[in-house]
């Protein structure tokens, strides 16, 4: 739009101007006198067609210019997962039990089972952002939401038998979880929660913690460790783990070994199956540079070329 505006103002502001003159009573004496002859008013000097096309193509670059250009570039895709999954692991003093085999023949642990396990729904779900508690008499954050999987891993390492206490609060890992669940800007919310006893002291019951848990849209994933006929402090409650993945629509499992625990993991992923969020956005580079620096380029060269035309008449 603003291209024809010179020619427009030329065809405005076109006019005739009028100016004082100094009245020569003798002005044909001097004319005698010089020899010369009277003219109609003074020469005006007009551009040559090289002049004129070096101003056209000046303001068209400016113009341009003004306009902002962009150079787009290939489209790029951000691709981003939909869930926040977060692991509750029980360090109770129960998980030193030796009942399980990673290598036939060779006992071990609960809890290195439990780590064994998990590195490998660490690496399944590249996508999700995990996030780690560890609960015994007290539950603690290790490791808040992140997509840092090599950092959950090495917290998940670090995790030692007894170090959240000797009890077994279930209801307030799920608390914590639901805390940082509130945190969170995604929809998709999965807790799971693996443990070898039952609820020795918590602030909210457990089954009172699912309900707030499904409240927030929280499901719950119980993973019982572990023979179901143990008895006393570290006896499983089957009934109360069961009844919070039901109210959460999430689902419980019974892992007596290694293969039960590791197709428990494989079920969850199947059921809560990766979600992504696609961002394409195509990088932009402004191209305004370009063009003024091309229309100062032209001008300067037109300069230098006026500028060796006449010295080259002055010579002549």
């Amino acid at each position: 739009l603003l291209l024809p505006l010179p020619w427009l103002i030329r065809f405005l502001t076109e006019y005739k101007q009028q100016t004082n003159m100094v009245t020569v009573p003798f002005f044909k004496y001097l004319l005698d006198v010089s020899g010369e002859k009277p003219q109609s008013g003074a020469e005006v000097v007009k551009p040559t067609k090289l002049q004129k096309f070096v101003l056209v193509t000046t303001w068209i670059l400016m113009v341009g210019a003004a306009a902002k250009p962009q150079w787009l570039g290939e489209p790029i895709e951000q691709t981003k997962t939909g869930r926040d999954l977060m692991v509750a692991v029980d360090s109770s003093g129960s998980m030193s039990a030796q009942d399980f085999e990673l290598v036939p023949g060779e006992k071990v642990d609960r809890l290195t089972t439990v780590k064994s396990v998990l590195q490998e729904l660490a690496t399944q779900r590249e996508k999700d952002r995990l996030g780690l508690i560890i609960f015994g008499s007290s539950a603690y954050l290790q490791m808040p939401f992140s997509e840092d999987h090599k950092t959950w891993l090495t917290l998940l390492n670090e995790l030692q038998i007894g170090m959240a206490g000797p009890s077994t609060v279930i209801g307030d890992a799920v608390g914590l979880a639901i805390k940082h669940f509130e945190e969170s800007e995604t929809d998709n919310r999965v807790l799971i929660i693996l443990t070898d006893g039952n609820d020795s002291g918590s602030k909210v019951p457990p089954v009172d913690a699912a309900k707030i848990a499904q409240a927030y849209g929280v499901k719950i994933y119980t993973i019982a460790i572990g023979d179901p006929e143990t008895v006393g402090e570290q006896k499983l409650d089957v009934e109360t783990l069961e009844r919070m993945a039901e109210l959460t629509d999430g689902g419980y499992f019974q892992a007596l070994d290694t293969e039960q625990l590791a197709q428990a993991y494989k079920a969850i992923s199947e059921i809560e199956k990766q979600e992504f969020s696609s961002i394409s956005f195509r990088p932009k580079k402004s191209l305004h540079y370009v063009l003024i620096g091309a229309g100062i380029f032209i001008n300067l060269m037109m300069i230098f070329y006026l500028s060796v035309s006449r010295k080259t008449q002055v010579g002549v």
